[in-house]
């Protein structure tokens, strides 16, 4: 396996069902991509080159070869090392509705007990220890250095949205982008499922289990584990989301959603422009809002 083997990245972002766009394209067998996220271009590049290469199917030459790790999008590095290896990749940046996709993160972060239930605490712009909750929503910030560095026909922008409105037309777009049929005859395509809604493992029980969770991990696939988890499981309760902090989110991403649809010459769905309408006798300060620093 080498570099010029991977035809291209899904790139992020979180949060915006790039799991369900990645198994819709590990159905097709022309399709080759390792199952987990390698995060290599940003979190594990100290594993160095033969690592990444090591992790995708040595069949892989001979199909159309990829991989996903969200955190691409969100590291001021990816976009530079990205093109240093794989200068005529395909970029697939899937995003969501920025305010959606923060307390969706949210809900992530709190059922995995990593976050408190507090959401004004993680949420609101106005608060001085901004975590990638927030940053990882600034879609135009994120990818600018991709699109200093990539020609704009290696790079497609898709919606979250369109994929509870249109799935096969959805994917239909990212196969064609790929250089691939549009339909993959007989497939048919997974309902994306609501995260919120599926009953697991509550913060207090992860927090318990953590510190065995190397040890427990090889038997994630045994029924007397998933019996187990399924014993265990209940539904979550997440606070909500106030219009207070909606309305100061819309104020946030405001200015990086008018640099996004320049960037990418795309509009950006038209119930993202309905919930960024911001009530006019609503006094906001909006927040200040990090600049776009180069990669390195």
């Amino acid at each position: 396996m080498d570099f010029a083997d991977i035809d291209f990245l899904i790139i992020g972002a979180t949060k915006s069902a790039t799991t369900w766009l990645q198994r819709c394209l590990q159905a097709d067998p022309a399709i080759a991509m390792p199952d987990p996220e390698l995060h290599y271009f940003s979190r594990a590049f100290d594993r160095g080159d033969q690592w990444y290469l090591g992790q995708f199917p040595a069949e892989g030459r001979d199909r159309v070869t990829g991989e996903k790790s969200n955190s691409y999008l969100e590291s001021p590095s990816a976009a530079l090392r990205i093109h240093a290896r794989l200068p005529d990749v395909k970029l697939v940046a899937q995003l969501r509705n920025p305010i959606e996709r923060a307390y969706s993160d949210y809900c992530m972060m709190y059922r995995r007990g990593e976050i408190g239930r507090d959401v004004a605490r993680y949420l609101d712009p106005r608060n001085e220890s901004r975590t990638r909750l927030l940053s990882a929503g600034l879609y135009y910030q994120n990818l600018k250095p991709f699109y200093d560095r990539f020609p704009m026909e290696n790079i497609l922008v898709t919606f979250y949205d369109s994929i509870g409105e249109e799935p096969h037309r959805h994917l239909g777009t990212v196969r064609r982008f790929l250089g691939l049929p549009a339909q993959l005859p007989g497939q048919t395509l997974q309902q994306k499922h609501k995260d919120k809604t599926i009953p697991t493992l509550g913060p207090r029980m992860r927090r318990f289990f953590r510190p065995v969770k190397p040890l427990v991990a090889p038997l994630r696939q045994t029924s007397a584990f998933r019996q187990l988890h399924r014993t265990l499981a209940s539904e979550i309760r997440y606070s909500a989301m106030t219009d207070d902090i909606r309305r100061r989110l819309a104020d946030y991403y405001a200015e990086d959603l008018d640099q996004l649809s320049a960037l990418t010459g795309t509009d950006v769905p038209s119930s993202w422009l309905r919930s960024f309408a911001v009530d006019a006798r609503y006094d906001r300060t909006p927040p200040d809002r990090p600049s776009v620093s180069p990669a390195t």
